[in-house]
């Protein structure tokens, strides 16, 4: 089999369109923000920076809670992966953990993870699922000059626009009308 075989290139854009058609439906650049900032958070307190001959620890008791914030922002940058429809709490939950690292885990990773998570958190509760593909935008009347809008196709019908009374029914809304079944009583009780 040589390389170029085209069923190789072909299943390699099908995935690929597969790939941007998932990406699409989901705040993924909001969660790989969301994750980059878990990451530097995390890992500043456990590396050795070396500076030369100069070996700088930065193992300190904030240690434990810088590991803790940066796997919650990693697992919440997973979460928009995966379960798009818990997104605004998990872009408010990638903020308040990303001001948290600013006193607990030294300066939020030097500033770094505390802007990825920040950003990722604020893409997060930002974005909503896109619109219908197939929708059209409202077309405005050309021949009008007036510039007051026309009136929408179901307010010209006089039927909708006047709400009469139901003649033959009681006027029942609390829900005890014996006509509605529910005889007094509620779902609820």
């Amino acid at each position: 089999m040589s390389a170029e075989t085209p069923a190789v290139s072909g299943q390699f854009t099908h995935r690929r369109t597969q790939f941007r058609a998932w990406r699409g439906t989901r705040p993924f650049w909001a969660g790989l923000f969301v994750m980059l900032g878990g990451l530097p958070i995390a890992y500043f307190p456990y590396a050795n920076l070396q500076i030369g001959h100069l070996t700088l620890a930065m193992q300190t008791a904030g240690g434990s809670s810088s590991l803790i914030i940066g796997v919650l922002l990693v697992v919440l940058g997973f979460t928009l992966w995966f379960q798009k429809h818990v997104r605004t709490f998990a872009g408010v939950a990638a903020i308040l953990l990303a001001l948290v690292s600013i006193p607990l885990s030294n300066i939020g990773g030097f500033l770094i993870g505390f802007l990825f998570a920040l950003i990722g958190g604020a893409m997060a509760v930002s974005w909503v699922p896109g619109g219908d593909a197939d929708a059209q935008p409202a077309q405005t009347d050309a021949a009008d000059t007036t510039g007051a809008g026309s009136a929408p196709e179901g307010a010209a019908d006089p039927d909708t626009t006047i709400l009469k009374p139901v003649v033959g029914e009681p006027n029942d809304l609390s829900g005890t009308s014996p006509a509605n079944g529910a005889n007094g009583r509620h779902s609820a009780g």
